[in-house]
């Protein structure tokens, strides 16, 4: 772990007890109260720790080139300077790279962390200019289009991985309504959730990358729904709260049978 500042635990004993997991140990060193301030909807730290064993630490090496790829406000980014020692551009469209710049720099990392505005498919970045691209609760909004995934990984050192982690099915729907029990809080952009073997299909046949793993993350969904009630208690944002209760009320009414979160782990193709 670096030796640079970075978020303390919180002085929110209660908060903190909460928020500490066993299975997300480096996650649990972060204050939890800026987790929580600084959130954009699941747990992002917890899952891109779920994700980096996926994809090596031959990837996440020191002074590795990382685009973390819709990184909103910039906190997985700060986790894969911190421990990893990664080299990071931490690219988003919706939250301005002064924003994120103050966050990064009072956390100890501006000489890591190179916060950009850019839009999935207009990337201002050289071909082969990265080590590893990270997508952690973003991917899904771009990455469906069949012809997206081979335009990315240009941008991939040949071996290169691609990491993503985005929420999932368990299995895909068939027909065009969703189930029953999920219809009164179900909104058109759900359709854009798939299952781990839609995602392994669906990167297999761009023909850019060796699918490595695309699996369904184990009680994922009990995470997921902790995470919102922590959030719909604790956030001073009435929208985030808002947001976070009504996905705490979908979640205890599914209890896992249809949502989740999936990895997805590929390397280009030499």
């Amino acid at each position: 772990m670096s030796d640079a500042v970075s978020p303390a635990p919180s002085k929110d004993a209660s908060l903190t007890d909460r928020l500490t997991l066993p299975r997300y140990p480096l996650s649990s060193t972060y204050d939890a109260r800026w987790t929580v301030e600084n959130q954009m909807g699941p747990h992002a730290l917890w899952l891109l720790e779920w994700l980096a064993p996926a994809l090596g630490l031959d990837t996440l090496r020191p002074c590795a080139r990382v685009l973390d790829l819709g990184c909103g406000r910039a906190m997985t980014s700060i986790f894969l300077a911190r421990e990893f020692h990664a080299q990071v551009t931490a690219a988003d469209l919706w939250v301005g790279p002064d924003d994120n710049a103050g966050r990064i720099a009072e956390a100890g990392f501006a000489d890591r962390v190179q916060p950009v505005r850019a839009e999935a498919h207009d990337l201002p970045f050289a071909e082969g200019g990265f080590d590893a691209v990270v997508s952690v609760d973003a991917y899904q909004y771009f990455g469906t289009d069949d012809l997206y995934l081979p335009t990315l990984t240009r941008l991939l050192k040949p071996g290169g991985r691609i990491g993503i982690v985005v929420p999932a099915l368990r299995e895909e729907i068939a027909g065009a309504e969703p189930p029953e029990h999920l219809k009164p809080w179900w909104e058109p952009d759900f359709w854009c959730f798939h299952s781990a073997e839609w995602w392994h299909r669906h990167w297999t046949r761009s023909g850019a990358v060796e699918v490595e793993a695309a699996d369904w993350q184990p009680d994922g969904w009990r995470d997921w729904l902790l995470w919102c009630e922590v959030v719909a208690e604790e956030s001073t944002d009435d929208f985030h709260v808002r947001m976070a209760a009504r996905c705490a009320e979908m979640l205890r009414a599914d209890q896992g049978r249809t949502l989740g979160f999936v990895r997805v782990v590929g390397r280009r193709k030499q």
